[in-house]
């Protein structure tokens, strides 16, 4: 049996936060009953009700359901937070509205505790993923995507995709090497995973778009663009393999 952290980073979800949790215990138990999992909130500079559900839900579920709150925002500094503090055997993390379709993440668990992966993660561009989402945000994600292979010369199709699971080992190594504490979060992860060799499995998804995203396209394009281009002049960060490297 492993332990797994999932962590949901939120920002003022007080409205859907509940309901989250509920499908994702259900889901865990009848999915995942092997392992020992852990729903983690990070909020992160909630303005609303959305820590008093967390807390809620905690004391509802004791070692089921924990949290943890940060008064300033960010999504990748709420998942640095959570990640390392955990001790879990696998931390992810996935989006409150649950887009990504649930199927695929005991594919992704297993393939860290019993393959052997270091970095998992859902994939909306790889052979075998189910999509819905408008034109123009399909454009966007699949130019963005290619930006990243054509400047960093790596392999992975899908950066962005809210859906993500490390073992604590690779964690330990790899969040302290990442710079970005907002949206660029996912991208350097797996820029410097594969990079410095960790082992990496891309598990195609079933995805729908959420029509009430709090993702600022624009803002987050900039963001992204300036990450990439520190990356590619600055440097890949050095960062030691986990201990019992697969082979």
């Amino acid at each position: 049996m492993a332990s797994v952290d999932v962590v949901i980073p939120v920002l003022n979800e007080e409205h859907s936060l509940a309901e989250c949790i509920a499908q994702l215990r259900e889901f865990l138990h009848q999915c995942l009953p092997q392992h020992q999992c852990r729903i983690v909130v990070a909020d992160n500079g909630s303005t609303d009700g959305t820590l008093d559900v967390a807390k809620a839900a905690a004391a509802a579920y004791p070692g089921q359901v924990a949290y943890v709150h940060l008064d300033i925002r960010g999504r990748g500094r709420a998942l640095r937070k959570a990640w390392l503090e955990s001790d879990a055997d696998v931390v992810s993390y996935m989006d409150v509205d649950l887009s990504t379709g649930l199927d695929a993440f005991p594919t992704m668990v297993n393939g860290i505790v019993d393959k052997g992966y270091h970095v998992a993660f859902g994939s909306r561009l790889t052979k075998g993923a189910r999509i819905t989402r408008s034109p123009k945000r399909e454009i966007i994600s699949r130019t963005y995507n290619l930006i990243i292979r054509v400047m960093m010369q790596t392999r992975f199709r899908d950066a962005q995709c809210g859906f993500k699971a490390l073992s604590r080992g690779a964690a330990q190594l790899l969040v302290p090497a990442i710079v970005n504490n907002h949206w660029f979060f996912d991208t350097e992860l797996l820029i410097i995973g594969e990079k410095r060799g960790f082992h990496m499995l891309e598990v195609p998804v079933s995805w729908d778009e959420d029509p009430d995203t709090r993702v600022k396209i624009a803002q987050t394009v900039m963001e992204d663009l300036q990450g990439l281009a520190r990356l590619r002049l600055g440097g890949i960060p050095e960062v030691a393999l986990p201990v019992g490297l697969r082979e």
